[in-house]
């Protein structure tokens, strides 16, 4: 049996005080090194397809920023031809198609590794997102040949920064099971959703990786929707600017010297930087359970999805939806963004938006 050589790794004393702030620390510390890691803007891609498969929103687990909004997504569970029909509705031989697997957890239901399986067949390069609690033996039932990538959710370096946020004992069983799969051959990333919880403790996951022998890390923004638009907790608040900008880009150039490729979302366009919509330019498609297909994750917590799958296949929305706010330009960079979470955005005196918001689909990578 093959165990992970994991080091312990030591916990940092938690502040009981905002005022206690670990973060021009920890950005001092790894800004030093970080010219042979600059970051790399991903750019969209018009021949590229990505599906974003919620078959079901059932989970396990009850942690503090879950985006699935049952009200909006529905709360069944996809019986196995209607993913049959739903893969081959989406499957497109002339382009590069990338079907992710979601929930809630995908791993609680009993067709996953059969859909995956089928998705292949079908050209699909195949991920599932899970909280790794990996239910029906699904290790057991795919290959690394079949399933392209298997990504785990971890909020925290340690059972103390990530089970408050999502569940008692969730640590050592995603761990565990992320040492299972890579023993397996089976390539495992890591995802990280940063709030204000646990931005302080970021910095620490580059030992936990590459102990683990993980070698992709994606940094996500807490999206404030479902729970987190619900919620005004440390577990559900998003950072500011001036915390992003002076953490996650230096400790991603960090965690990228080990040998991880790290992605992280843009969120904040440079100086003259374009604005440019995911919905105009590239193909993704947000799918859930009650039949509702929307191509921007902020709308998600409303009915403005541009799509509805129907017994006529993919069926266009008419009214306002999403598409009719693809086109407008403004000051402050994403229409939606500005609508949706105005208070991500800050203003000078004289009413001008001090910076511009990325489409939140826009990504950074290094390593």
């Amino acid at each position: 049996m093959v165990i992970c050589s994991r080091a312990i790794l030591p916990a940092i004393p938690l502040c009981k005080d905002r005022s206690c702030n670990l973060l021009p620390l920890i950005a001092n510390n790894y800004a030093m090194n970080t010219s042979t890691h600059t970051p790399r803007t991903i750019r969209f891609k018009a021949d590229e397809r990505n599906i974003f498969l919620h078959i079901l929103t059932a989970c396990n687990l009850s942690c503090k920023h879950c985006y699935i909004n049952k009200e909006q997504h529905g709360s069944r569970q996809l019986e196995r031809q209607e993913i049959v029909r739903w893969l081959r509705l989406f499957a497109d031989s002339k382009k590069t198609s990338n079907v992710i697997f979601l929930g809630g957890e995908p791993t609680l239901h009993p067709d996953l590794a059969a859909s995956i399986i089928l998705a292949k067949e079908l050209g699909f390069q195949t991920t599932v997102d899970s909280n790794g609690y990996l239910f029906h033996d699904l290790l057991e039932k795919v290959t690394p040949a079949q399933l392209d990538f298997l990504s785990f959710s971890l909020d925290g370096p340690d059972a103390i920064i990530n089970d408050p946020i999502r569940g008692t004992g969730v640590f050592a069983t995603c761990t565990s099971n992320i040492c299972r799969a890579i023993a397996k051959g089976f390539s495992v990333s890591v995802i990280y959703t940063v709030s204000r919880k646990n931005i302080a403790h970021l910095h620490r996951m580059g030992e936990l990786l590459e102990s683990l022998g993980v070698k992709k890390f994606f940094i996500q923004v807490l999206g404030l929707r479902g729970k987190s638009a619900a919620s005004d907790s440390e577990a559900t608040s998003r950072v500011s600017r001036s915390e992003w900008l002076a953490t996650v880009p230096a400790v991603a150039a960090d965690i990228a010297r080990r040998g991880v490729h790290v992605t992280y979302p843009k969120v904040f366009l440079e100086e003259g930087e374009p604005f440019e919509c995911a919905g105009n330019v590239a193909e993704n498609y947000f799918v859930f359970p009650n039949g509702r297909v929307y191509q921007c994750p902020l709308c998600e917590d409303y009915p403005l999805h541009n799509y509805e799958i129907g017994e006529g296949g993919l069926i266009a929305t008419e009214g306002l939806r999403e598409k009719n706010f693809f086109g407008l330009n403004i000051d402050e960079g994403c229409v939606m963004n500005k609508l949706l979470q105005p208070d991500t955005i800050e203003y000078d005196d004289a009413g001008r938006a001090r910076y511009r918001i990325s489409c939140c689909l826009l990504k950074q990578e290094v390593g």
